[in-house]
């Protein structure tokens, strides 16, 4: 439960809950002041970095504004909800982590080609026109930050100076950029 200062009433979290499930966004920002602090400080007591836990802090809270509706109070208290979501959220991204060392050990033990076949060339062109035809459909600030991070090799806390914004938006709009890039290179037209 989140600490109360003394001589103020503790908020009631479930019905918090109900309220962001009806898109109610000052009770969502009342649940992400109480919970996003307490969140990422138990998710870095795990053994996380700082800007890992507040990334996973943040999506914990986005899950709940997306799923508040499925909240049942008979089932669980609210908060332990909440932290339950953290968790879960915690070991997807260690499981992710552990998919790219995998994958980053396996391509140690790949032999390195000289040059590439004519075949090979013409494959990675048509690769590199399609991402750039898909980039076209992000936004003017989802492509900044892309460009910034993939191109111009920048980090997310550079990024977040350059533009003036915060970290977690940086990394909110790499994300949904992402996304949609996924979305778009999969999509077999």
């Amino acid at each position: 439960m989140p600490d109360v200062k003394p001589g103020a009433v503790a908020p009631d979290i479930a019905a918090l809950i109900g309220a962001v499930a009806r898109q109610d966004r000052r009770a969502f920002e009342n649940l992400f002041g109480l919970f996003a602090p307490r969140i990422k400080s138990m998710l870095m007591r795990t053994g996380l970095d700082a800007a890992t836990a507040e990334e996973i802090a943040q999506e914990t809270l986005l899950t709940v504004w997306r799923k508040a509706h499925m909240f049942d109070p008979a089932g669980a208290s609210a908060s332990a909800w909440i932290y339950t979501i953290a968790r879960n959220l915690r070991i997807d991204a260690l499981r992710r982590l552990q998919r790219g060392v995998r994958t980053a050990s396996s391509f140690q033990n790949e032999p390195v080609r000289e040059s590439e076949s004519p075949v090979d060339l013409l494959e990675t062109s048509d690769a590199d026109k399609r991402v750039r035809a898909a980039m076209v459909a992000l936004s003017p600030d989802q492509l900044k930050v892309v460009t910034l991070s993939f191109f111009e090799d920048r980090p997310h806390p550079e990024i977040a100076a350059a533009l003036g914004i915060p970290l977690g938006t940086v990394k909110s709009r790499l994300r949904l950029a992402m996304k949609r890039l996924r979305e778009l290179l999969d999509d077999p037209k």
